[in-house]
């Protein structure tokens, strides 16, 4: 029996890493269930879920050139058994992170205009950045006592 990507099969745990455990298939092969697909929700530590010995059904996610079998045990599990994920809200794809910047701006600015602009708020931080830096190293407004 030759192990097929996207068939199940029953497998009997033969190591626990960190990382993940290892199942023994059916044609002596072994292949490597990694923790994060242990089971539907976080898993902290494997051995809350595992432990050698245990005969559990994996699905068989992918099969390497160089032989090494990746599993999943919660694929494994029919659709009506798995938990259903609350759908997220969609989010937006813009991604100015500071608010819009760009309600006040005109549709198409031309070369002249976007120059003038970038000089204006060049000036505004220029100006801000020399105000704390000259307040803390006492530059000429700092009062002397």
């Amino acid at each position: 029996m030759s192990i097929e990507v996207g068939s199940k099969v029953q497998g009997k745990v033969t190591g626990i890493t960190n990382f993940g455990a290892f199942v023994e298939l059916p044609d002596k092969s072994t292949g490597l269930v990694h923790i994060s697909e242990v089971a539907d929700n976080y898993v902290k530590d494997i051995n809350d879920h595992l432990t050698v010995g245990d005969v559990v059904e994996v699905k068989v996610m992918n099969v390497e050139s160089d032989g090494k079998i990746g599993l999943s045990i919660r694929k494994a599990k029919p659709e009506s058994e798995r938990p259903q994920r609350p759908e997220r809200p969609q989010r937006s794809r813009n991604n100015n992170r500071g608010g819009n910047r760009n309600e006040h701006r005109p549709q198409q600015e031309n070369f002249e205009q976007k120059m003038a602009r970038f000089i204006k708020d060049s000036d505004e931080r220029l100006a801000t950045l020399k105000r704390a830096t000259d307040s803390k190293r006492g530059g000429r407004g700092a009062r002397r006592s």
